[in-house]
């Protein structure tokens, strides 16, 4: 009966190094590159640019209804899940930390920006279902905010305001 243990256990280490892998930000530096989607062309902040940068418009949220199984990938190439608090820009640098601020109710979200878009036209930031649901706009879908850019990059390539 011990048999089965024995021959998987010499398999455990790897499936624990795999998990560990799969859950860490795999990203290092900044990704600040121009890039064109649909025929235009963006060219994002330099990371010295953005720390500190402040806009008001107007934000969405994700349809992360297929994300739970099935996570999608953001820009970094890191998984994107419903409950992650995270959002999409098109010209910050990638990634960073950033306050966005709910205008019509006060309500704010620390969010760490990791994806491009929102490519719908007047729209600034695309955040996913939890901030949504934090900064109260989550059954209206849309709504007016402020972001402020708090740092710029992970770990040893951070630049803080």
């Amino acid at each position: 009966m011990k048999l089965p243990g024995k021959i998987l256990r010499p398999f455990f280490p790897v499936a624990c190094a795999l998990l560990l892998v799969a859950c860490g930000n795999t990203y290092e530096g900044y990704k600040f590159k121009p890039y064109t989607v649909r025929g235009v062309s963006y060219t994002p902040m330099t990371p010295r640019e953005a720390v500190g940068y402040v806009e008001e418009g107007l934000a969405s949220h994700y349809d992360e209804s297929s994300l739970v199984f099935f996570p999608g990938k953001t820009s970094l190439g890191e998984r994107q899940y419903a409950w992650s608090k995270s959002a999409a820009h098109k010209t910050l640098p990638l990634p960073c930390k950033a306050r966005v601020t709910n205008l019509r109710t006060g309500r704010s979200a620390v969010v760490r920006i990791n994806d491009r878009g929102p490519f719908v036209e007047g729209r600034n930031l695309d955040v996913t279902t939890g901030v949504a649901k934090k900064l109260g706009f989550h059954s209206a879908g849309l709504c007016p905010v402020r972001l402020e850019v708090l740092s710029v990059g992970d770990g040893r390539w951070r630049i803080r305001k």
